[in-house]
């Protein structure tokens, strides 16, 4: 017993050793913003704060507070102002005292610290009981992933564990599409999100997202994307649309993302996950903690941001992104949902090349409690349209259209995992406006998707059901 116990102690040391090994050589974009942010702060005490106040509000020259520059408005005239100064008003050239480098520590410095740009954690209303209808509309599921209909009676349904049926007049298959790709439904994991081709009508293309595991014995995997026919009960035809390079895939079995939508320019969005490896967010040679934009054929667009980037990925469209599980086009905008950590779940408006900051920008902390950044704001980074904390576990998004729900056409549906909820949210030109609670406590809200009827269908993943939502007797007063 001693013996074992020595072999298990030292094993375990091993395995310290090795992890703190890995971690020193991972680069910590957290650490390295806020090194920089602190050498900023020096160089601000030494050059700046005479004039500009010890605290950014103003003395002798004008406050650093309110993000309001009269000299310069972009980040490179506001760093020209700095290098070469304004003899007009007194602002004199650092040039000969600064770096380029110190000049940008300064300006991220300033931007983070004194012009923080916060958004207030998201406050909800709950809808009176009567605004909406609730049915069950399927039941006795395993584990419901994602609904699309494909017709006015007929739908498809993503089961986790790697399953893909076909509903038709609201029953399920007796059996599930034979020849679907395999799956790794470890963790969160398996089959998720699936979506049909906008002319789906003419050319019957169906796309799927899924937790890909490499053939090599190890257990790397990633998130895959490929499409296909079905065709008398089988998966054919099939095309790879996006898969990670081999060495790109990691041990990990969640944050894989997976939601697909298209816009009406002949685009595919589909989003991954940081896979639990928070700095490659950052990293635009890696494909996790993006939302990535292809052609529907999977051809790369020649404006994608990052096309001409040496290394990076061409599919690259947004990054510093998460976890992205709800994700819609409407309107000529492109909507995300994410998760944040313990806290700061996000509701994003996604900008080709934006940046949308994590980890370096949180409004959320270690699952322990504990800092994850001292930073909400950073120069560069994208602010969230809302965010939630505490979080909900955003999950699932869609817009609303058709006649059923005309008073609400335009909002988004947004599901919530933690608080079984869905979530009516009102927006105008591109901002937030406010929310509900349309449905609370029936199950963990996974997807939830518009018929063609104009119901509203909610993805339950526990327990395994599917609900359907009409207008109850209060829905005009809302």
């Amino acid at each position: 017993m001693r013996k074992l116990k020595w072999v298990l102690f030292v094993g375990l040391g091993v395995m310290v050793i090795m992890a703190a090994l890995a971690l020193a050589k991972t680069p910590n974009t957290v650490k390295k913003a806020k090194l920089t942010t602190e050498r900023g702060a020096k160089l601000y005490n030494v050059h700046c704060a005479a004039c500009h106040g010890v605290d950014l509000e103003g003395g002798m020259a004008g406050s650093l507070k309110d993000g309001q520059w009269t000299y310069a408005k972009s980040v490179n005239e506001i760093k020209n102002l700095i290098k070469n100064g304004n003899a007009d008003v007194g602002m004199p050239a650092f040039k000969d005292q600064l770096t380029n480098e110190d000049i940008s520590a300064l300006h991220t410095f300033i931007t983070s610290t004194g012009q923080k740009k916060t958004k207030a954690a998201t406050q909800a209303n709950q809808a009176s009981h009567d605004l909406i209808n609730t049915n069950i509309w399927m039941d006795d599921l395993d584990t419901p992933w994602s609904l699309v209909f494909t017709g006015k009676n007929t739908a498809l349904l993503t089961e986790k564990r790697g399953d893909l049926y076909q509903i038709i007049d609201g029953k399920l298959s007796m059996a599930p599409v034979d020849g679907i790709p395999k799956v790794n439904s470890k963790g969160q994991g398996g089959l998720l999100d699936v979506a049909i081709d906008p002319d789906y009508e003419m050319n019957k293309w169906v796309y799927l997202s899924f937790s890909h595991q490499l053939e090599t014995g190890a257990v790397l995997n990633m998130t895959k994307i490929v499409r296909g026919h079905i065709k008398d009960g089988k998966w054919q035809d099939e095309q790879v649309l996006f898969a990670a390079q081999p060495e790109h895939y990691i041990k990990t079995h969640h944050h894989y993302g997976s939601r697909i939508t298209f816009d009406d320019k002949g685009h595919m969005f589909f989003s991954v996950g940081e896979r639990g490896r928070k700095d490659m967010a950052q990293d635009i040679t890696r494909p996790n903690g993006k939302i990535h934009r292809l052609m529907r054929d999977g051809t790369v667009p020649k404006d994608n941001p990052f096309v001409n980037k040496t290394d990076a990925y061409p599919s690259i469209f947004s990054y510093g992104n998460r976890n992205p599980q709800g994700l819609v086009f409407t309107g000529g905008r492109l909507w995300e949902t994410e998760h944040g950590p313990k806290g700061g779940d996000e509701l994003n408006l996604i900008k080709s090349g934006a940046n949308y900051g994590w980890p370096v920008i949180s409004y959320g902390r270690n699952y322990s409690g504990t800092e994850l950044t001292p930073y909400t704001n950073m120069e560069g980074m994208e602010q969230p349209i809302s965010q939630w904390t505490p979080s909900i576990a955003a999950c699932g998004l869609d817009v609303i259209s058709g006649e059923m729900f005309s008073k609400w056409n335009g909002y988004l549906l947004a599901g919530a995992l933690k608080y079984k909820e869905l979530r009516l949210i009102k927006l105008r030109d591109g901002e937030y406006v406010s929310e509900q609670i349309l449905l609370k406590d029936k199950g963990r809200v996974r997807d939830v998707t518009i018929g063609p009827d104009g119901a509203i269908y909610v993805i339950l993943n526990k327990p395994g059901q599917i609900l359907r939502l009409t207008p109850g007797i209060g829905y005009g007063a809302l």
